[in-house]
């Protein structure tokens, strides 16, 4: 089990400071497939292991000067407000019906990005 963790924080260390995705479109689907998690409890481990990567990637950027302060800023500040309605909503929504949601969404997603 901890090998197991271990190896999806290392990739979605990778994938986030790579591509700048990591929590929902790498942590999630891997916890649930190869550990076990119920679909609340990876978004939410989720959440908390992305800080420590988000944090680690943003340092080393900023020190190459590549992050816009600013605009972090702009993004950030509303996207916390927006992490509390979703958690509340998440909350509401059976494992079920947040799985299918999230699979629907990351579907979109890569179509749009392969058009």
């Amino acid at each position: 089990m901890v090998a197991r963790l271990a190896l999806i924080g290392l990739v979605a260390g990778v994938f986030s400071t790579v591509f700048g995705v990591g929590g929902g479109i790498v942590v999630v689907p891997l916890l649930i497939s190869f550990v076990g998690l119920p679909t609340h409890a990876a978004a939410a481990t989720s959440l908390g292991a992305i800080l420590v990567t988000a944090t680690a990637g943003a340092l080393l950027y900023a020190f190459r000067g590549d992050v816009r302060v600013g605009y972090a800023l702009l993004i950030g500040i509303p996207a916390v407000a927006g992490a509390l309605v979703g958690t509340q909503l998440q909350q509401r929504l059976s494992g079920r019906a947040l799985t299918l949601a999230f699979s629907a969404f990351v579907a979109v997603i890569g179509v749009r990005l392969i058009l």
